[in-house]
């Protein structure tokens, strides 16, 4: 304990040398981040200019799309920079800033994807009465709700860890993570480490069993309903569902890669589990949602007809 060394900077141990072709890596990930920028943002105008989509099931992906680009740009940038940087090095304050970000970014979405599950199973099982239930002002706090409860619970996990005292300074990752500072500390962590435990099982524990419970309802009405009513669930669960089932495997890979020994392994692996979850759900929520949805789609058909239009009178 007498040799321990705080540090102003985190060395990314996750890059390994490319040469020649970071500059090829740096034009992926440049391209990836326009298509999810463009992609959310095509999405969340689209809603925003149509009165007709401010109902509870678009507001709630739109708190999805929205998501998705705050997430992505506490990624991408510092990624774009690491590729090109030959030292891989981030000031310790920058580090914990993209913390907050990044996992603040999966709080969120999780919170969000109960709160749709929630929205789904009033609107199937609950038909009637889902106007009266899930009102302006309620979308409003559920979105406001999953907000900040994602992000005072990432506050509170990061300020035990900025305290703590560390022996190195290597994160063996392509960005920064906390359960990789944790590992690096000097100081006792059971503190942290019960905190975890305890916060993850709230976080997690109950709102799965939030989105089992609605599943299960759902199910139940679908079997006991007509063939329409069977058709009206798939059609509004199914973007739900892909997302929720893509989601979890993201937060699968991250857990995977950060906690278990992947030396053995081609660099690329640990790599592409470290991307999957920042990289794909971005990506794909709008794909699904935009699909899916035939009111959106039909009003991104339409927006792209009128822009057609306009640039054919120029």
């Amino acid at each position: 304990m007498n040799n321990v060394t705080q540090f102003t900077y985190f060395r990314l141990g996750g890059f390994s040398e490319t040469g020649f072709l970071k500059h090829i890596y740096f034009l992926a990930a440049i391209l990836i981040y326009m298509l999810i920028l463009c992609a959310n943002l095509l999405l969340i105008a689209v809603i925003c200019r149509n009165r007709s989509l401010h109902e509870p099931m678009y507001m709630f992906p739109c708190s999805l799309f929205v998501n998705e680009l705050f997430g992505s740009t506490a990624f991408f940038p510092m990624l774009l920079d690491q590729i090109l940087s030959d030292t891989h090095t981030v000031s310790v304050p920058l580090c914990f800033l993209q913390l907050f970000f990044l996992y603040s970014f999966a709080n969120v979405e999780f919170f969000n994807l109960t709160v749709i599950s929630y929205d789904r199973y009033l609107a199937i099982c609950y038909p009637l009465q889902y106007n009266s239930y899930m009102t302006p002002k309620r979308v409003s706090v559920h979105i406001a709700a999953a907000w900040i409860t994602a992000c005072l619970y990432v506050v509170c996990t990061l300020s035990l860890s900025s305290t703590l005292q560390l022996c190195g300074n290597v994160i063996n990752n392509i960005y920064c993570n906390n359960y990789s500072i944790v590992k690096l500390a000097c100081s006792d962590t059971r503190v942290n480490n019960i905190y975890g435990l305890v916060l993850s099982a709230i976080s997690i524990f109950v709102p799965l069993i939030l989105i089992f419970y609605t599943y299960m309802r759902i199910l139940r009405v679908c079997f006991s309903g007509s063939k329409q009513t069977r058709q009206k669930a798939v059609s509004t669960c199914t973007p739900h569902l892909v997302s929720l089932f893509n989601f979890s495997f993201g937060c699968c890979f991250e857990v995977i890669q950060s906690r278990f020994e992947m030396s053995g392994l081609p660099p690329l692996v640990p790599i592409f589990l470290s991307l999957y979850l920042f990289v794909i759900q971005p990506l794909l929520n709008p794909i699904i949602y935009g699909l899916k949805m035939s009111k959106i789609s039909e009003m991104c058909k339409q927006l792209f007809c009128s822009k057609l239009l306009l640039i054919q009178l120029r």
